[in-house]
């Protein structure tokens, strides 16, 4: 199939904003929960009054401080409760929200606000507030995230007037692409972009997930990723009580203090909660009895509903043995999960449904509002990121690269109509640089990223994606790449899990071992053949993995080698590891 569409369910109209649900709903549901804000162990209630007025007084001191509308105001925060509110306070000011990872450097800061002509920034900890001061000391003023604005001069009636002049084509942010070559572009998303998104998503393919006795979702990414951004959106929409925590890497207690319905996560997140039980599991002497119980869920999983009795009952006691543990680990209400960002590995999927908490893989860019695709419950074909979602429409084009149009693609770059031109043809169809196929139902299965297809010496193209994905999913492994451009083999780079590193110098008498010695160690090495071997299995022989290296240390965002998304920055590592990379072939 090379085209598939699916019709707009929920037809947004053209005048409606992103703050309009925040004031019906404070106004018609004062009392209903819509946000939790942590506090110590505790997750105190926020009603619709209280957000609404929040949104309304922070709006009076951005209006007071002299943001007038279409202004571009930047945040640079960890995620929390503050985001989401400032986020909708600059809405209602009428001005443009400019996300910062806050993890950027002071290069990439001084530009992200000078592109966008920031005229005043929201900064979290003191070292963004450094940032920000040495990467744009001209620029006041610099507020932090729980700063209280004095608007008491600003009228009720000025921000209603402000909001009312809103309408669905008005820009609504500007978030740079995260970057894993070039200087980040700048894409321009209107309030109907994503309110269109946010209301179809929520109003058909989502929506039981949406739909829960008492739904409430968890956010950890960062929300100056577009994924995040978007389920921010859903869950204000929708009435999903919504939650925050700063930590991606140790969540896990604040998962089961918020216990949500819903959580969003990249694969490494799914990944890291596998390896985690895994280890815990061993390390308990119970490594084989974990093992049968994996065997046992992606089983009952793979038979959808159609389990025999005997496996219904291996089922049954394994759920009572391990499943339930893991679900306890979650909260004990979690059902659902979205995954984006990357491709989840088929086994880690069937693990998950047959544990009880299915993974939707949904597919979708900064460009698209996030998703264009998904999976959905009753509906998840695992090994795709689904189909495409109401008013949306997916061509696979003459190359292999999808194309996808629809009111959720962006309205532009800021400040670059030339790579908008290059991105969005004359009929509208964005091109997303990505290479898939569709099947017979609709389903998209992504193979490969046009820009990262590896040509070897011999002519062969190799996606590296798929490849990395299963070395991914090995416990040992932390992150891998694959080399071969021009090359007459392929090869990988791979680096090691520290966590997973140090039960494994415990088990085998290595304590004292080096990170440099670890990596040269012929049991580790031994260890990392098996992942390739596994993996090479997916592939043809000239698309195997021939020779690999394990690097002396680990290759992380914070060494400058990935994406807050945990893409690998691919020139980057190149760069820093070219000799490594020249030993692969000559050696």
């Amino acid at each position: 199939m090379r085209e598939y569409s699916v019709p707009v369910l929920v037809d947004v109209p053209a005048s409606a904003s992103l703050t309009d649900t925040v004031f019906r709903r404070g106004e018609q549901e004062p009392g209903a929960v819509v946000l939790r804000r942590k506090s110590g162990d505790d997750w105190p209630a926020v009603t619709a009054a209280e957000f609404r007025d929040q949104v309304v007084a922070l709006a009076k001191g951005l209006v007071a401080a002299g943001v007038e509308p279409g202004d571009r105001v930047a945040i640079i925060s960890r995620t929390r409760y503050e985001w989401t509110l400032v986020d909708y306070a600059i809405w209602a000011a009428g001005a443009v929200s400019v996300p910062v990872y806050e993890t950027s450097s002071v290069e990439q800061v001084r530009w992200i606000l000078s592109d966008s002509g920031a005229k005043a920034v929201f900064a979290e900890l003191d070292n963004h507030v450094e940032t920000v001061r040495e990467a744009a000391p001209e620029l006041k003023p610099v507020w932090r995230m729980d700063e209280a604005l004095d608007g008491a001069a600003v009228s009720g009636e000025e921000i209603e007037r402000r909001r009312a002049a809103l309408t669905g084509a008005d820009l609504a942010t500007i978030i740079y692409t995260s970057g894993t070559t070039g200087r980040p572009k700048g894409c321009r998303l209107t309030h109907d972009n994503m309110l269109f998104t946010a209301r179809n998503v929520a109003g058909g393919p989502l929506e039981t997930v949406f739909m829960t006795e008492e739904p409430g979702v968890l956010l950890f990414l960062p929300l100056a990723h577009v994924f995040a951004r978007l389920i921010q959106v859903v869950a204000i929409e929708t009435g999903t009580v919504l939650s925050h925590t700063p930590n991606m890497k140790n969540v896990a207690p604040d998962l089961v203090s918020a216990k949500p319905t819903l959580l969003l996560g990249v694969p490494r997140v799914f990944e890291k909660v596998y390896n985690g039980a895994e280890q815990k599991a061993i390390q308990g002497g119970k490594g084989k009895i974990f093992a049968r119980a994996v065997d046992v869920a992606v089983a009952y999983s793979k038979a959808s509903g159609k389990a025999g009795f005997g496996l219904r009952l291996k089922h049954a006691v394994f759920d009572r043995l391990v499943y339930s543990k893991l679900r306890a680990a979650t909260g004990g209400r979690l059902s659902t999960a979205i995954c984006g960002g990357s491709a989840l590995g088929e086994r880690l999927g069937h693990f998950f449904r047959g544990v009880g908490i299915e993974v939707l893989e949904g597919y979708g860019l900064t460009e698209t509002s996030a998703p264009s695709t998904v999976n959905l419950p009753g509906g998840n074909k695992i090994g795709t990121v689904g189909k495409p979602l109401p008013g949306v429409t997916v061509r696979i084009g003459e190359d292999g690269e999808i194309l996808v149009k629809g009111r959720h693609v962006f309205a532009g770059y800021w400040n670059n109509d030339q790579a908008t031109a290059e991105a969005v043809d004359a009929d509208g169809w964005y091109h997303t640089g990505d290479v898939g196929e569709l099947d017979d139902d609709g389903y998209l299965r992504i193979t490969g990223r046009k820009k990262e297809i590896l040509v070897t010496a011999a002519g062969k193209n190799v996606a590296p994606g798929p490849l990395e994905d299963a070395l991914r999913a090995y416990p040992l492994i932390s992150q891998a790449m694959i080399v071969g451009d021009d090359r007459p083999f392929v090869g990988a780079l791979i680096t090691l899990d520290p966590e997973a590193l140090e039960h494994w110098k415990k088990e085998n008498g290595a304590e004292s071992a080096t990170a440099a010695e670890l990596s040269r160690d012929p049991r580790i090495l031994a260890e990392v053949q098996k992942a390739v071997d596994t993996a090479n299995l997916m592939v043809s022989r000239a698309e195997q993995i021939k020779k690999f290296v394990v690097l002396d240390i680990d290759i992380t965002e914070e060494s400058g080698h990935l994406t807050p998304t945990l893409k690998i920055k691919r020139n980057i590592v190149m760069r820093d590891f070219a000799d490594t990379v020249e030993g692969l072939y000559t050696t």
